[in-house]
């Protein structure tokens, strides 16, 4: 069963990373300095020179050396925690995919647009089901 639908007023936020950037905390450190309590990457276009990533299912952080093409990131940024997903490809055209980590580097750009939900609070809150701390959205 799904949860209680939400419905907000939205503001989008559009910014650009560049070469050297760690992807995942330079994005953080924008929702952060910004006051955003509950945004959604919807695009992001760009290359990383190395990808950190948690493959499905897994434990550890994996280290693939790039450069790679951002190919998807996906997901939600709020005050009790972040749920990123990424895919890169390399120039064979492979794809990887999974949890976006820390230490994932910006090899020539990262052009990100982000919608802030004003209305609502994304928090992280431990879930009995999954095991997991799980999206709990709130009006604010």
């Amino acid at each position: 069963m799904a949860t209680q639908p939400y419905t907000s007023s939205v503001t989008s936020h559009c910014f650009r990373l560049r070469p050297g950037q760690d992807l995942k905390k330079e994005l953080l450190y924008y929702c952060q300095l910004h006051h955003l309590h509950a945004a959604c990457v919807v695009s992001s276009v760009g290359s990383l020179t190395k990808a950190h990533i948690r493959l499905s299912g897994g434990k550890d952080v994996v280290e693939f050396q790039g450069p790679f093409e951002i190919v998807s990131l996906t997901g939600t940024v709020g005050t009790g925690g972040v749920h990123l997903h990424i895919s890169v490809a390399n120039f064979e055209g492979a794809v990887i995919g999974g949890h976006l980590m820390d230490g994932s580097e910006i090899h020539t750009t990262a052009e990100i647009m982000l919608l802030e939900n004003q209305d609502l609070t994304f928090t992280r809150e431990q879930d009995g089901h999954t095991g997991y701390k799980e999206l709990v959205i709130k009006q604010r």
